[in-house]
């Protein structure tokens, strides 16, 4: 397969206190990665390491199959949006994607500049000073700066913080729209909503190391023993439910349960079908049946707990 990043004992040391620790990853090309941590994780460090800001102390890393060495090879194919982007005050965003094509010998008309603008909701602004942009609209150009020489590889560090609702929507749909066109984008972010929608996978970092790490469901199970099933049914009486009860804790822990809706604690989703049998058994209407997961916000909060 294909990495989009790899990471082999990655290390970074400030005065013997290890920043980054021993950290081994994998991004797989063409996905989108949430990469999660609290203030003084890591996860700047890393993304600064990634993208040759900063020289590890040890180990090593690959970006698109090519080695830190080789990072001049890949540079050009690589857009990143730092959390806090300078730009040129008395600039336009046309002016700063111009400037910012004839630095990285890039050619694109302005037609195309505009493209990029409009992809991110700026061509209304093209030509406003950027001093007189809001911290939301300096965003957007980080962003429309970041995809403009249309890399392969995007990494996005805080991409919707201080944007407002509806352009974090317009946002989102842009990074969906970059990765069906086949780009990998990585991700940081404090907005766990917005990680979860959005990522296929995610890791969290704590204290410079990696403590965690996959699909969404993946993080669930590791977190979450049990699971919790609401069956809405239609009102029965407490006779046929004190008859049906005996067999429901064969396969659940009964946590409420009154005439028209039951709560239970399962130990797999397998469990479900043979509760569904029981009632469809007894003629009993089902409404509906809801699982409640774990969110990535409360996995959050239990990682850094331990």
């Amino acid at each position: 397969m294909m990495h989009a990043i790899e990471s082999f004992q990655l290390t970074k040391l400030y005065n013997n206190k290890r920043a980054v620790d021993a950290v081994d990853f994998k991004m797989s090309k063409g996905e989108i990665f949430g990469f999660l941590g609290s203030n003084g994780a890591g996860k700047s460090t890393f993304i600064n390491m990634l993208t040759g800001i900063i020289q590890p102390s040890s180990g090593s890393f690959k970006i698109l199959n090519q080695d830190q060495k080789s990072l001049d090879k890949v540079k050009h194919d690589i857009g990143v949006l730092p959390e806090y982007s300078s730009f040129f005050d008395d600039l336009t965003p046309l002016q700063h994607l111009r400037f910012f094509c004839r630095l990285s010998h890039i050619k694109k008309t302005d037609s195309e500049c505009l493209y990029y603008l409009e992809r991110v909701g700026l061509e209304k602004e093209k030509n406003i000073k950027v001093k007189n942009f809001s911290f939301g609209m300096k965003k957007k150009l980080g962003i429309a700066q970041a995809i403009v020489h249309d890399p392969s590889l995007i990494i996005l560090d805080e991409p919707t913080s201080g944007v407002d609702a509806d352009s974090i929507l317009k946002i989102h749909a842009l990074i969906k729209e970059l990765n069906e066109e086949g780009k990998s984008i990585f991700i940081t972010s404090h907005n766990m909503d917005e990680v979860e929608k959005l990522c296929s996978r995610i890791a969290i970092m704590k204290n410079g190391k990696i403590t965690i790490e996959g699909t969404m469901k993946d993080l669930q199970q590791q977190h979450q023993s049990l699971i919790r099933v609401n069956i809405r049914h239609e009102a029965i009486t407490n006779e046929l439910a004190d008859r049906l009860k005996p067999s429901i804790q064969e396969h659940a822990n009964i946590t409420a349960w009154n005439n028209q809706c039951l709560m239970i604690d399962v130990q797999g989703e397998h469990d479900i079908p043979n509760i569904l049998h029981l009632f469809f058994q007894a003629n009993i209407g089902i409404y509906s049946v809801e699982q409640s997961q774990l969110s990535l916000e409360e996995i959050f909060l239990k990682q850094n707990q331990t």
